[in-house]
This record gives structure tokens, sequence and C-alpha cells, in this order.
């Protein structure tokens, strides 16, 4: 994972529809058809459903649980309910695929373990774990969880049942905000406790930053699909998302880190405790690090390993990752420390003894490595993308594993970031090199194929006959060419009802389903919440909301323009030089103020990001007393009304 103003919207990534008992308007009234309810029945009949080994991984060492687990705050707000999937029980029923169904069900176990003596978890309190190791004077944690407010819950679990010791440490495996966002929660800001150091990997500071900052508007809505957050939990709806139960509501924070790993092996005596710290950059995040516990022959793997098979690229949006190098960081901890008789992680349960740890890790390596070097002799015997997709399968001794089931990602699109890393969008073929945009397609196909009313004809015969995906295909065509035609949105969200029935994987159901969800109901939505990442973004540099300036200034409207503006921010006593050359915004910390600026800008930081972050109107910032201008204010309201604020709902299915 990973995978967060729009860091401020990676926050973002876990907004989620907390606390909803009542289904929405416009879910999925389709029942699971009889080709969909067959198909899994034959997936539950081709896999060792009965198999206990991760039920007894999962609950073994329970400290504590609470039964019912909701995590609200004062005024009655749900920001974690994982009793909202109490639905969860017995067989699956035909709506779900029963293989999704298993996993929904581990990932339903919940509370504070003990990994091995010194170590200890809580786990099910939000989409990540929390890892607590027992140092001399104190706890190190690692991995505060998403938000503050279920931080704090799982803080409060512990240390009721394991006494109420100090933390002394913290560490951030990864980039990603459901690892550091609720950093506030186990360590307030207004706190007077002594710093503590906080260990993240090498360029941790500028991937949790960077990732999502530049392109968050469209990542947010990409969320909202992507962890169905306008989907009731039920048998029709959200069931899981394979890595966790979901994404955890509340407010997100950030710390800069103070002590950084940077190399392998690179040891630390962290409280009196022995660590082996593996730096892992470029593989399940940007930056990301591992570390092995000697004493206690316990390894951490981070979020490289867990009981899914991971994504290459994450749907919701993010760079695509090294399949080579992730396998590698796997085969490398396997022989670095190979007499490890434990590995936990950053979601899922342990797994104990070396013999199994070694089998498990064995699969975990070869899944990447499988999926990055079949896609590469395919592609090298001129398959495309889509070709590979469709054709490529894990081995037997692969897929026969349920930790590498697709639950999270999946074969079909990890192959196609290991394409897209090499060869990038283009496949070859120049009938692909410049396509008509979807709209103009659409009309055209379905003028090709005799009108409106003959397609939705063959689009019903495949629905009717389980050719989903053809349907599918033929009714976006449809839709995109009519979007107010009903009866093709009305069968399109039927489809999507039934690709969603099958899904494997918790994501391509979230995103089926609240596809269907937006067709039924005109309405659409995005998982950015500015308010809840208030607390990450007070922590954030001033360059980073320029840098999202720059990609939010209207192109067009700065053809032939020039400006020169110091923006001098009076409450960290910097200066930036802003300029807009060539219809580009460029930016540079200046010791001063430059003579030439067209105007100089005295203004706060906090309402730079409050204009970045739509908190703030134009309006508001040149009435406000903490902005100061000296030279054309004219020309600053120019400039200014060339920043675009895109609409955060965009439409994805419809044009």
């Amino acid at each position: 994972m990973t995978t967060r103003l729009v860091l401020v919207l990676a926050a973002a990534i876990l907004a989620t529809a907390c606390g909803k008992d009542h289904t929405p308007a416009g879910q999925a009234t389709s029942a699971a058809s009889p080709h969909v309810a067959a198909e899994n029945r034959a997936v539950a009949q081709s896999l060792p459903l009965s198999d206990a080994q991760d039920f007894e991984d999962a609950r073994r060492g329970l400290v504590a649980a609470d039964p019912s687990l909701v995590i609200a705050g004062p005024d009655g707000t749900r920001y974690w309910d994982l009793a909202s999937y109490d639905f969860v029980q017995g067989d699956a029923p035909a709506s779900v695929n029963p293989s999704l169904w298993r996993q929904a069900q581990l990932n339903n176990i919940h509370g504070l373990f003990e990994v091995v003596p010194g170590i200890y978890q809580v786990r099910g309190y939000d989409l990540s774990n929390m890892t607590l190791i027992q140092g001399r004077s104190g706890w190190i944690l690692v991995d505060p969880l998403t938000t503050a407010q279920t931080a704090a819950a799982a803080i409060a679990l512990a240390r009721k049942h394991l006494g109420d010791r100090p933390i002394t440490a913290v560490i951030f495996t990864h980039s990603h905000a459901d690892h550091f966002g609720g950093i506030h929660g186990v360590l307030p800001k207004d706190s007077d406790a002594a710093p503590v150091p906080i260990i993240a990997p090498a360029g941790f500071s500028e991937e949790a930053i960077s990732e999502n900052l530049l392109a968050g508007n469209a990542m947010a809505r990409r969320l909202y699909y992507f962890h169905g957050v306008p989907l009731e939990r039920s048998a029709v709806g959200h069931v899981d998302n394979g890595l966790g139960k979901g994404a955890a509501g509340g407010s997100i924070g950030f710390r800069l880190p103070t002590v950084i790993v940077e190399r392998t092996p690179q040891e630390m005596e962290i409280d009196g405790v022995r660590f082996v710290f593996q730096n892992a950059p470029q593989s399940e995040a940007p930056a990301e690090l591992t570390f092995y516990l000697p004493d206690l022959k316990a390894w951490c793997g981070a979020e490289i390993v867990s009981h899914t098979l991971h994504n290459l690229l994450t749907l919701r949006g993010a760079k695509v990752r090294d399949a080579l190098k992730w396998s590698g960081y796997i085969d490398d901890a396997m022989r670095r420390f190979a007499d490890m008789e434990v590995v936990f992680a950053s979601h899922h349960w342990p797994v104990w003894g070396n013999a199994r740890v070694l089998d498990y890790l064995a699969a975990q390596r070869d899944v990447y490595r499988y999926i990055h070097d079949q896609t590469l002799r395919l592609a090298n015997e001129g398959y495309t993308p889509r070709e590979i997709a469709e054709r490529l399968e894990l081995p037997s001794t692969l897929r026969g594993r349920f930790a590498n089931r697709g639950y999270y990602g999946t074969v079909r699109h990890n192959s196609k970031a290991v394409y897209q890393f090499y060869f990038g969008w283009y496949d070859g073929n120049p009938a692909n090199l410049d396509p008509l945009p979807p709209e103009d397609e659409g009309t055209r196909y379905v003028a090709a194929m005799g009108g409106a009313d003959k397609v939705l004809a063959l689009a019903r015969t495949a629905h009717d006959a389980g050719d989903d995906r053809w349907a599918a295909t033929l009714l976006n065509h449809l839709v995109f060419a009519e979007p107010a035609n009903r009866p093709a949105r009305e069968l399109l969200a039927a489809v999507y009802d039934q690709l969603g029935f099958r899904a494997e994987s918790g994501i391509w159901r979230d995103i089926y389903l609240t596809a269907a969800y937006e067709l039924r109901t005109d309405s659409r939505g995005s998982a950015a919440d500015a308010k809840r990442t208030a607390g990450l973004v007070a922590d954030l540099p001033a360059e980073r909301f320029l840098d999202s300036m720059a990609v939010r200034l209207d192109g067009e409207e700065a053809d032939g323009k020039r400006y020169t503006f110091n923006f001098v921010f009076t409450d960290v006593r910097e200066t930036h030089v802003v300029t807009v050359e060539n219809a580009v915004l460029h930016h540079h910390r200046h010791e001063g103020p430059v003579p030439e600026a067209d105007a100089t800008v005295r203004l706060t930081r906090d309402l730079l990001i409050g204009l970045g972050s739509g908190q703030t109107g134009l309006k508001d910032l040149v009435m406000s007393d903490d902005l100061q201008v000296e030279g054309s204010r004219l020309k600053l309201l120019g400039f200014l009304s060339m920043i675009d604020r895109p609409d955060p709902a965009f439409p994805i299915v419809t044009p």
C-alpha cells in the first residue's frame, strides 16, 4: 500500500462512509444471476475453504478484544465500525465470491494479540496494524494507523491490558498514510512529553508528501470507487477490501522523521532492543523499510508481504511499482535473516515457525517475480497488455495458496502494471496511438451497430447469457453516446453488479458496485475531505503547496502572460519567488524579495494552505488581514484567477 492539497488528499484515501445502518438509495438491487451463482459455486469447490490454518494464526495470541468494536467521537461520528461487518458469517452468499468472503471473515478477527513475548499487535482497529515492541523503558511503536481517533483507541486497548508504559520511539515503515496518519493519536502535538525518535526510510517525507500531492483531486475521486465509499456494508455491497476491512475516518497527521534508514543492513539499538533494518525503496511504496529483531528472531515485513497478492499499480492511482525489486527484497530478507521464527507485517496476521515462514516468503517472493518475468516473456513475443492479462495465470503451486490470491491486487491488473513499467501506455498498435475520446467513439460505435435500440438489445442478450464483460463494453459505448438513456444506464448498472459479485478482489468489487450506484442515482462523490487532513497539512512546507498550484495553472488562460511575485511567508520567515512564463509556473526559495517582481505578497503559510485546499476563496484571501500586497494587486488577482479549482466529483462512468 500505497497508497494522501493534496497529500492533503492523500489522507483522503482514508475518508470513508462510516456508521451506515441503512440501504442507500441506488444500492445494488440485482440478485446474483444464475451464471454468477454457478461461477461462485465453482470457486468454492476449487479451493480448500475449510483449511483452518489462517484462522488459527489470525486468532493466535489473543489478549483482549471488544466484541462490538465501534470507534466514535463525542458527537456520535463513527470513525471505525467493525460491528457493521457482523453479517460476514457462515457460507458465502451467491452475491459474494466465496474466496473473498473467507478473506473478509479473517479480516473481521480483531483485538490485541501477542506475536511473541515482547511483540504485540493491535489488529482490526483500522485498515492497517499497530505493532508494539517492548523496550527497556517503554514501547517502540510501529505504524500508528491512519487517523488520530483509531490510533488513540488502539493504544488505549494496549495500555489497558499491558500497562501504561510511555512510547519511546516510533517507526514509520513506509510512506502511505495508513501507516503514519494516526501519529497525533499516540503522540499528541500539544504534549509536554520529551520528543522521541521518529524512524523512517530514506525519501519518506518527500514521497509521503509528493506521491499524491500533484494528482490529489483525481486520486481522491478514484478512491471513492476504490473504497466503495457510498456502498452499504452487506452481501450486495462492500464486504472487505482484501487488505483489511476498509478505510478509517478521522483526522490525519504527519510528523517529520528524525532518524533515516538509508542502507541495508543498518543496525541500531532502540530503547535497548537490537534492530537490523532493510531499506526497500520502489517496492510496495516508493520509500519503505523492513526490520529484523535478531534477539527475538522476528522479521517485520512492513507491506512487502501480506496475506494477499498486492498491487503493482494500485487502482486508486500511484507510481508503478518495481516487481523485480519487490521480489528481490523478499529474497534478500530470506537469506539475510534465514533463522527467523516469525514474520509479522503492517496488515493481516503473522506466520510462525522457521519452515512455515520461509515457505510463505518464498511464495510471496515468487508471485511478484513470476508476474514480472512472464509478462515480459509474453511482451517480447508481441502480446499486448490486454492479451497478456487474458492469458496469464499463476502456476498451480502459487495460485493454490490463499496468501497469493487476488483479494487486493490481481494478476490481470498487475501484469498490465509490469507492461506499463517497461513500455508505457502504448501497446504498439497504431490504432491505439491516437484513438477518439470516449464520447465521440461511443457515438460512432452506436451508429455503426444500428442505433441505441440495437445496442441495448445486443447487450441484454449478452447479459442474459452471463457474458457481462461484453455487455459492459457495449453499454459503456451507449451511455457515453447517450448519457440520458435511462434503460442503458439501468442495464449497465445491473451488469456492473454481476461483475462485482464475481470479483475475488475486494477493490474490483467496490469499483464495479460504486459505478452501478452512480449510474442509478446520478450522484457522484469524492474521498477528499480537507478538514480531516488539517493536522497533516499543518506540517507540510510551503513549496509543496506551490507545487500544487503549478499543476492547477490553466495553461490556455496563462498563454502569453508573464508574472513575477514575491511570496513572503511572515510566520515561517521564508521568501519564495513565483514566476509565470510560457504558461508554466516556477517557484524558488530566495534569500529575500526580488526587485523586479510585479508584487510582493506578505502572508502566512496557513493562508496559502487555505487557498490551495479550497478552504479560502479569492475574496477571502484579498480581504484577509493576514495579506499585504506591495505592487500590482490587479496582476496578483489575474494570476490567482488562473488557478483552477477542479471538480472533486468529476464524472467517470458517464461523459
